[in-house]
Parts: C-alpha cells; structure tokens; sequence
C-alpha cells in the first residue's frame, strides 16, 4: 500500500528515516493552505492511504510530553468529525504497547497554533479532544473527499498548562526547517521569553524522541 504522509515539519519527517519505503513525506511549514495543497496533490498522485504524523499540543491536562496519540476522530474546527480507520489504528496501538505511553481518542485540528492554555482548555470543554495540531483535519477531510483510509498519530510537544511563547512561531520557516537566528532575533526583542522557549524545546525533544520510536511500525 502506498501511503502519504504528511507533516508539519522537517524535524517530524526525519523521524520515519527508512521505517516505511512505501510512504511519501510531505513537509508542510505548519501552513494550512500548504497542507491542503500537499493532501491533494498526495491523492492526485495516487497514494492508497494518508497519514498524519508529527507533533501536537496537549488538551487534555492529564497528558503529559512525549506521551503518543493515535487519534481514533478528527475534529475540525467547524465541529466536522472523520474517523480514523479502524484496523489500521488497532494494529499502531498493539504496537505502541511494548514501546511507549500512548492513548486512544479524538484530536482537534485548527489552522492556527493554540498559543495560550486558556485557548487550549476551551477547546478541550468544546470538543473533549485530547489534543489539537495543525495538519489532522485537513488530512482527515482529504481522505473523506478520496475515499481512503487514514491514520493520525502524534506526539506531545507542549502541555495544555503550558504556553507557547510568541518567540517560538519565528523558528520555522515555510519550508518546515528550523529557523534559529530568526528565533535569536526574536528573543532580542522578548528576551522574558528565553525560559518559556527552553522549556517548549525540551518537551519538543521528548516529543521527537517518542516519534522516532513509533515509527517503525507504520510500515
């Protein structure tokens, strides 16, 4: 089976290395508009399943950096729902069991970072998911409109008590890369942001760390 993958950035795809010769990886840069053109030109190109693969905020405040989420639904911004596909999700979950922590349950897509534990906490009472990024939706609505099967496991990066410091969103440029003299400029200007920004980084490593160990048994 030919499988899509799609991410948000060049740190996530590096995790799947050679673990699945069939998949075709598509960095996103954390853009909206991008992942859709990417999910599109994925099933024009004729993939046989979609995937969404990378890191994720936490919603629910029971999970903690680095735990894994294998999203059995979708929830998109308007509220829409997809579910993921069953077997295939079952398979990654019997898997994940001798390798890292990890939970069954909804994820919420939005086409912007949730900044604020504020904003993360009125979503999770809106959709109980239990944790949100930028790329499931749009990859959930793309296999709906092509009539695929898909997948979405993720990684938590940042805690739903914890924010994002404005510093953090001038570190990935639109190619999906790392940016980190743009972030040292940034820092210049908001200098109180250096703990919040150390503190997303580690959590981001755990999170990276816990991919890299998943993905092997996407193939």
């Amino acid at each position: 089976m030919t499988i899509g993958v799609v991410t948000g950035m060049v740190a996530e795809a590096k995790c799947l290395g050679a673990a699945s010769p069939e998949a075709t990886v598509r960095v996103t840069g954390a853009d909206a508009d991008r992942a859709r053109a990417v999910a599109a030109e994925l099933c024009a190109g004729g993939v046989e399943a979609l995937v969404s693969f990378g890191l994720a905020g936490g919603l629910d405040p029971r999970l903690e950096p680095g735990d894994l989420v294998i999203a059995d639904t979708v929830i998109g911004a308007d509220g829409t729902r997809h579910d993921t596909d069953t077997r295939w999700r079952q398979d990654l979950a019997a898997a994940a069991k001798a390798n890292v922590p990890f939970v069954v349950g909804p994820i919420a897509g939005s086409d912007s970072a949730l900044l604020t534990p504020a904003a993360k906490t009125a979503r999770y009472d809106r959709d109980g998911a239990v944790a949100v990024d930028m790329e499931s939706h749009i990859v959930a609505a793309a296999a709906a409109e092509n009539g695929l099967p898909f997948l979405v496991v993720r990684a938590i990066a940042d805690p739903a008590g914890r924010a994002i410091p404005a510093t953090a969103l001038a570190g990935l440029g639109a190619d999906g890369r790392t940016r980190p003299l743009a972030v040292l400029r940034a820092l210049l200007a908001r200098p109180s942001d250096l703990s919040a920004l150390l503190g997303l980084a580690r959590d981001s490593r755990r999170g990276i760390r816990t991919l890299r160990r998943i993905a092997p048994a996407l193939a």
